[in-house]
């Protein structure tokens, strides 16, 4: 017999936010400065940037060991990463994408960005060599230095690109092919930020996921490091998810 979760009426979800592709979880560090001053319980985890498969069960199990409800939170790919996860551990009541990937069920990243015009992301793209645990050669991608701050963070100081430029995290080539059988928009409740400067993914491509996701959608005039550039407007819109869901009572299967 399936167990069942019941959420106390009136819980206010724990925000988990995910980081996507050349970025890390200090990118989030406005944003969780905002949702504390709110009283709101946050966590950002560290995407492992390897797979959506491999990705999607790390936060999966980082959520089912959290006791209470959970509002996911996806940044990039890492929406894509949100929309997999969401669907696995029973605490999940709600999505909210920051300009990010909201991907329907067979659909990847690729899929999605070959719609709609050309960003500067692809010629941006450098591949790295390294080697596995068993010493095998595997490839990984990153954004040249140079060209970090005209695609993905435009609206910072530069003193802070080239920090983030020389922090960002490298990601592997299979999560950007990588589709899933389902999609967890199509059952839970979802908001979405729109970054009308984005230069990593073209705004029509988040208008289309966020309006198809049946999203709240708000629209905001940032890079695609809105998350550091706007964290009190990113943070305000997770606030209003975090209020709608915390209004709804939770009774999941665990």
């Amino acid at each position: 017999m399936t167990a069942v979760r019941s959420f106390k009426n009136g819980s206010t979800p724990t925000v988990v936010l995910v980081h996507g592709a050349f970025a890390d979880a200090s990118s989030w560090a406005g944003v969780i400065a905002e949702l504390q001053a709110s009283g709101i319980p946050v966590t950002a985890v560290a995407n492992p940037l390897r797979g959506l498969a491999t990705d999607a069960a790390y936060l999966a199990s980082v959520v089912a060991a959290i006791d209470g409800p959970v509002l996911l939170v996806g940044h990039s790919y890492g929406g894509a990463v949100i929309t997999w996860a969401g669907a696995q551990p029973g605490n999940v009541v709600g999505l909210v994408y920051v300009t990010a990937f909201a991907l329907d069920a067979g659909e990847s990243v690729l899929d999605v960005t070959g719609r709609f015009p050309d960003s500067l992301l692809g010629p941006a793209l450098r591949p790295a060599v390294y080697r596995t645990g068993d010493g095998q050669e595997a490839v990984e991608l990153f954004l040249k230095n140079d060209q970090f701050p005209a695609v993905f963070a435009a609206d910072l100081p530069e003193r802070l690109t080239s920090v983030a430029a020389a922090a960002q995290r490298r990601i592997a080539p299979v999560a950007f092919e990588d589709s899933f059988p389902a999609a967890s928009w199509k059952t839970l409740p979802s908001w979405y930020v729109v970054a009308t400067a984005d230069q990593a993914i073209h705004p029509d491509a988040q208008r289309f996921m966020a309006k198809r996701a049946g999203a709240d959608t708000i629209e905001v005039d940032a890079s695609h490091a809105i998350a550091l550039s706007q964290p009190a407007a990113v943070a305000g819109h997770i606030r209003t998810a975090a209020t709608a869901t915390q209004a709804v009572k939770h009774t999941h299967p665990a």
